[in-house]
């Protein structure tokens, strides 16, 4: 089956790529299963972008309790990004997969400076593309990484990849057994609700915009094939 989006943003957690209990920052088996599924969707003819956050590196609740300001500890995030999406990069070599780390921060000895163009080249040359130093300003989460350069290059969805979630619920599922999942949402009503499924600038920046969002749960890596075929699984968020 063709597969219903052409170039996608995946936007993932920093915390989804660390291992449950032995306090280390990076599991080997999670960003292994990452680079199958990048592989597989690859293998379809999709164009797949990369965000990645560092909650298993650094988080800035650990700034305030041990009094980093908050520019500096923004700054500290987004070199944590950096780590993680060179992880990210060589489990994709090891996979075969031809892949670059674009940075907003210049730390030209590791990874590319992110240009547009240069970034646009690289996909439709086949090579998996990761962005990394989120947006190079203090204050913008990943989340809104991932649009803005969703948006920059074009991509037909973000794939929000969540663990443990099935997608957009009206309360948090793990507290609230009877929660309702959103099938479909549009970008004005997360806002007015203020649903958490990210950040709501993030959101506000994909208003009236041809792109939509995919929500849906990764512990089940086959969904990522369910979405890209037009399945309709967790939630929609669309203009």
């Amino acid at each position: 089956m063709t597969p219903i989006y052409k170039r996608i943003v995946i936007k993932i957690s920093g915390e989804s790529l660390a291992p449950a209990d032995d306090g280390l920052i990076l599991d080997e088996m999670k960003l292994s299963n990452l680079a199958t599924v990048v592989k597989n969707v690859v293998s379809q003819g999709v164009e797949v972008c990369i965000v990645v956050g560092a909650g298993n590196i650094w988080r800035g609740r650990l700034a305030e309790k041990i009094g980093i300001e908050s520019t500096t500890a923004d700054y500290m995030g987004m070199l944590g990004t950096i780590i993680n999406a060179l992880a990210i990069q060589s489990a994709l070599e090891q996979k075969g997969l031809d892949s670059r780390v674009m940075s907003s921060i210049a730390v030209n000895q590791v990874c590319e400076p992110y240009i547009r163009r240069r970034a646009v080249h690289h996909l439709e040359s086949g090579r998996v593309v990761i962005f990394a130093g989120g947006t190079g300003n203090p204050y913008f989460t990943t989340d809104s990484t991932a649009t803005l350069r969703a948006l920059e290059v074009e991509a037909d969805a973000i794939l929000m990849a969540k663990n443990g979630v099935d997608g957009v619920y009206d309360s948090d599922p793990r507290k609230n057994p009877n929660a309702k999942l959103f099938p479909e949402l549009t970008f004005h009503s997360v806002i007015e609700q203020k649903l958490g499924v990210m950040d709501l600038t993030a959101v506000a920046m994909c208003e009236g915009k041809d792109i939509v969002i995919r929500v849906f749960n990764t512990d089940d890596i086959d969904n990522y094939g369910k979405v890209l075929s037009g399945e309709k699984i967790g939630t929609i968020i669309h203009k």
